[in-house]
């Protein structure tokens, strides 16, 4: 079993209508993230048939996507748009409050370049409600942090009251990473394909962050090996040879180790009742 922290399994479905008969063969539990009420219906379904059929779970979690509010704004739609989203946060409130989702997220900051930084006030409401959200149900987060990480140092006091706070596709270095741990989040740090692409910081990151704080992901279907056209379940052992490889550790102990940190955070049957 090799667990993947995060993914968006309904949008890996309209590009392969095999991934989730290959997911249950290859018996990966998932962490599913949604914005919007029909991909976490269908996520929701696809967990319910999962744990009906003994499948391994889905843990299911819902938030508004911070680029949200850059790709869906333009000529026609901006005026909408920050109600629309709001909307979807309202959303999340209710999702939480039934008991139907294991996290909050994936929510956060991305300020990549102008036009997501053109969002950051909007970007900044959503998390404030997304935060108060996973605060008020006791629910962990899953953030998105793109050349944002001076914001997750400016929330790390409510941060550290949730029992579990994942960096998605973690793109902070391990000294911010250690400095988080010191400052008290009960903080797990997840990598992708990023760590098979070269990427240093990322790379370092994985090598050296504790073991118990350790999650992998494809974050499918958005992060692909090189030369293919989406991630997959399929590109798990290649990720965890990875970073077996760049911490010096064997395969065996550290898929245990992750897989651990995965039940961990999102629970053995992916929070589901």
């Amino acid at each position: 079993m090799a667990s993947d922290a995060h993914a968006h399994p309904g949008d890996l479905l309209d590009r392969f209508p095999g991934a989730e008969e290959e997911r249950r063969r290859l018996r990966v539990p998932c962490a599913a993230s949604a914005w919007n009420l029909r991909d976490f219906g269908r996520h929701e379904e696809l967990a319910r048939k999962a744990r009906e059929e003994g499948a391994a779970p889905l843990a299911l979690c819902f938030a508004v996507h911070p680029q949200l509010p850059a790709a869906l704004s333009g000529p026609e739609g901006s005026a909408a748009c920050p109600e629309d989203l709001r909307l979807h946060a309202a959303a999340l409130e209710k999702l939480a409050a039934e008991g139907r989702i294991r996290a909050v997220g994936e929510t956060g900051f991305d300020l990549f370049n102008r036009t997501y930084r053109d969002t950051e006030a909007l970007q900044e409401e959503l998390f404030r409600a997304h935060l108060e959200a996973a605060e008020r149900y006791g629910l962990p987060m899953v953030l998105h942090i793109r050349r944002a990480m001076h914001k997750v140092f400016a929330h790390a006091k409510a941060l550290k009251k949730l029992p579990a706070v994942v960096f998605h596709s973690y793109s902070g270095t391990f000294a911010e990473g250690e400095a988080l741990l010191k400052r008290g989040l009960n903080a797990w740090f997840s990598f992708g394909a990023a760590i098979l692409l070269n990427h240093k910081t990322a790379m370092e990151a994985c090598a050296r962050l504790p073991p118990d704080r350790l999650l992998l992901e494809t974050d499918a279907p958005y992060q692909p090996l090189r030369g293919v056209p989406f991630s997959r379940w399929a590109d798990l052992p290649a990720i965890f040879a990875g970073a077996a490889g760049l911490r010096g550790e064997a395969e065996e102990e550290l898929e245990a180790a992750v897989d651990g940190n995965w039940t961990q955070v999102f629970g053995a049957s992916g929070g589901l009742p």
